[in-house]
């Protein structure tokens, strides 16, 4: 059995961390610098992984191999599996003409893009993270925005925005069940400390995006509506953690944001006129189709929303769970050691797969298309069609997504993530700050804000109790933290690609627009915390 060393280069914590981020230094040079395509810089950073894993952690080159397959296994399900059926769903409302219905009637609530990305890049997909989470807002959400005439570049960066603050409670609150699960902390108390870090900044999300959108002239036309979107969702989403739990944090915050804006556009509407940069057309048009139409073109979406909340119910959530096939990951499974400080006392690295071929809501969002497919009366050929279509569209996305959490696998496998997580411990008085960064950083390399919190959760623990912090806020600043290192993940960048139809050329630029928003909005986070633990 091999056991971790984090500190392999002569010993000495700084130079190590120098050697565990050369994979990441090699994806930001890359997509970031370079502008190659994020397959391309996430081959690269794959194979930076497995040299740094085997040349100079040590560690065995089956071992890293295996650690590579068994991330990629999870990149494609449940992630890929997300993406895929999303984007189909989509494909479906395209080619049976239902998306000009849907384009008209929320065209009938609003045609300012402000509005029409408040309360669908935002408020929407919101309530699809808080109902299925891994990718599907981004996906969902960003293709709506394209179909409405945004630019596919626009339609992706503000769907990557806007799915910030609902993360941490995302997917029937996985991420902070996980966190209390690796952590030991109770549930409700990490629930509530997620709460209060992630609430502020929902308040001013909506407003943000606007400003990103068209200054502060744009945000003056739409000012009420960003305060009624952001004041309906912040005051849910803490009032929800606070003292009920995490579960239906983001599905009842997204209900009272939507509820707000419908109100609000019944007895307001902006005076002044935008122009949304790269859109398809400046002014909208609706024509009125009538209920019964409008419900029909809008099925594809509320057969989602139906499906995702059965599938996230605990008893059928349990029932379906009984399906999964859960197997040890081949030469991989208990053949690692780890040692403090992730964990007390030397311990086993359990690698364990789980085949959750009907349980995940990929699944739920297939059945979705199913039966969207039977309601629109969709040819059963045309229907295989787009199946194909999609799976051609998205096959460079998919690689992206396996290599991405391949190479995340072998960072945490081999010891390189608790070398950058001792790093950030090591500063001292500034580690509530750091302890929101680490978080960001965990989930820039694994897409997850769930996988951050079982990769740093107990770390965070550990150093929060040796410096006399607070262990429950300290690890809830990782969970809130992770969030905002969600729109610079390869993953979330090659879901937000493939669901608008952008060129994998601009993957690259779509990075560049994200990462400042991404290190300003973590950095606002961190100091949060830093006043939360001293203050």
């Amino acid at each position: 059995m091999w056991q971790q060393n984090y500190v392999p280069v002569a010993d000495s914590l700084a130079l190590s961390t120098v050697a565990a981020a050369i994979p990441i230094f090699v994806l930001l040079l890359l997509i970031g610098i370079l502008r190659k395509p994020a397959w391309i810089a996430a081959l690269a950073g794959l194979v930076a992984a497995l040299f740094v894993a085997i040349g100079i952690y040590g560690m065995p080159a089956n071992l890293a191999v295996s650690s590579a397959g068994n991330g990629a296994a999870f990149g494609l399900l449940p992630i890929g599996w997300i993406v895929y059926w999303a984007v189909v769903l989509y494909r479906v409302t395209l080619e049976t003409g239902k998306f000009e219905i849907i384009k008209d009637s929320i065209g009938g609530l609003t045609s300012d893009r402000r509005l029409q990305a408040m309360l669908i890049a935002f408020a929407f997909g919101a309530f699809i993270e808080g109902a299925a989470g891994f990718g599907t807002p981004v996906a969902v959400a960003a293709a709506m925005l394209a179909g409405l005439g945004f630019s596919p570049f626009f339609a992706a960066g503000i769907c990557l925005l806007a799915n910030t603050a609902p993360v941490a409670f995302g997917s029937i609150g996985v991420p902070v069940v996980t966190l209390a699960g690796t952590t030991g902390i109770p549930e409700l108390e990490l629930s509530t400390w997620v709460g209060r870090l992630c609430a502020p900044i929902s308040l001013f999300i909506p407003a943000y995006l606007v400003l990103v959108m068209g200054g502060f002239r744009g945000l003056k036309g739409v000012l009420p509506a960003a305060i009624v979107c952001g004041v309906c969702f912040a005051s849910v989403q803490f009032t929800i953690s606070n003292f009920v739990g995490p579960q239906l944090v983001d599905i009842m915050a997204a209900i009272a944001a939507i509820v707000g804006l419908v109100v609000l556009f019944k007895f307001w509407q902006p005076k002044d006129n935008f122009v949304l940069e790269g859109e398809h057309q400046a002014t909208l048009t609706p024509k009125s189709h009538g209920f019964s139409p409008t419900l029909l073109a809008w099925s594809p979406y509320l057969f989602l929303v139906i499906f995702v909340l059965i599938w996230g119910y605990p008893v059928t959530k349990a029932m379906l769970e009984t399906t999964n096939i859960v197997f040890d990951w081949p030469g991989l499974h208990n053949q690692i050691t780890r040692v403090a400080p992730i964990v007390a006392a030397p311990s086993p690295y359990a690698a364990r797969f789980t085949f959750n071929w009907l349980a995940a809501a990929g699944s739920a969002c297939a059945l979705a298309t199913v039966a969207s497919a039977i309601v629109l009366r969709v040819p059963i050929g045309m229907y295989f069609g787009i199946l194909g279509k999609v799976l051609k569209q998205l096959a460079f996305s998919l690689a992206t997504i396996a290599m991405v959490l391949g190479l995340a696998y072998v960072m945490n496998y081999s010891g390189a993530t608790v070398t950058l997580g001792e790093a950030f411990a090591k500063t001292g008085a500034l580690f509530p700050y750091f302890s929101a960064m680490l978080g960001w950083l965990g989930v820039f390399l694994t897409g997850s804000d769930t996988s951050a919190n079982a990769l740093f959760g107990n770390l965070q623990v550990v150093t929060a109790k040796s410096l006399g912090l607070d262990p429950s806020m300290m690890a809830a600043s990782n969970s809130a933290g992770g969030v905002m290192g969600k729109m610079i993940s390869l993953t979330s960048i090659a879901v937000a690609v493939a669901a608008t139809g952008m060129a994998r050329s601009e993957e690259g630029k779509l990075f560049r627009f994200t990462v400042k928003h991404s290190v300003f909005l973590a950095s606002v986070l961190g100091v949060l915390a830093t006043i939360y633990a001293y203050a």
